[in-house]
């Protein structure tokens, strides 16, 4: 699975467009989510939630950011991993852990992957990225746009050949579905939608292709609408609170 880091560069993503669309189309869709979702409510927050076994806290405020992500461990220790503008850091039971580039790369990913999904679409806005349409989609009744993710090489990270796609409603402007490729083919529902602190935060029910299946993501939600896909697990945040920076 995806996980784009910070760390490395700031996110960029490519969006590839029919060429009979509008070049701007995907920009506006992507604009029209991000309002839909909280706008400016994203901006100067804290945002805390748990995630399984993990608490996270996202923040964001006059281009600065601090994703940190504590647990304990199976023996009780406790572990905090901090992921800002400046690296990575990684403390057991306060005194900061010396890591290879591995180890950084592996901890801070998994930070990383889950404020990127938590932060959708306001992720989308990052000033490196590219939008292009590639048309229309009917999902459980409902009519939606599709758009096309990719990364360029430059200021796309390690992982900048990583696909996805993502589903706004023509009528919400809501991003209700997406999928990718990374880490195994997925495709991911919203549910139980709710807004705290003015930003509209969602679950998902993550389903899977087979991971020896070579057709493009882009056509899971005809798969989905076939009910040839197979639910793998729910992603879920709970005790969401935010709070505003000073």
């Amino acid at each position: 699975m995806l996980k784009h880091l910070h760390l490395f560069s700031p996110l960029s993503l490519l969006f590839i467009v029919s060429a009979c669309q509008p070049p701007d189309q995907a920009q506006e869709l992507v604009k029209e989510a991000i309002e839909a979702h909280g706008g400016a409510a994203y901006n100067n927050k804290r945002i805390e939630f748990d995630f399984r076994t993990y608490h996270l806290a996202l923040e964001h405020q006059d281009g600065q950011f601090s994703y940190q992500r504590t647990y304990r461990d199976s023996t009780g220790n406790r572990l905090v991993e901090t992921l800002t503008n400046n690296g990575f850091v990684r403390t057991l039971n306060g005194k900061r852990q010396t890591l290879d580039s591995a180890q950084t790369r592996r901890y801070s990913q998994a930070v990383n992957s889950v404020a990127y999904f938590v932060l959708l679409p306001a992720k989308l806005s990052d000033p490196a990225v590219l939008a292009d349409y590639v048309g229309e989609s009917q999902i459980d009744g409902q009519p939606y746009h599709k758009v096309r993710v990719r990364f360029r090489a430059e200021g796309g990270g390690t992982d900048y050949q990583d696909t996805f796609f993502y589903w706004f409603n023509q009528q919400t402007h809501t991003m209700d579905y997406l999928a990718y490729s990374e880490g195994g083919p997925r495709f991911r529902k919203a549910i139980n939608p709710q807004v705290v602190g003015g930003i509209r935060f969602q679950d998902y029910i993550n389903y899977k292709g087979e991971n020896n299946d070579t057709t493009s993501v882009g056509t899971y939600d005809r798969r989905y609408q076939a009910r040839q896909l197979t639910e793998l697990s729910r992603i879920e945040q709970k005790n969401i609170r935010v709070v505003p920076l000073p």
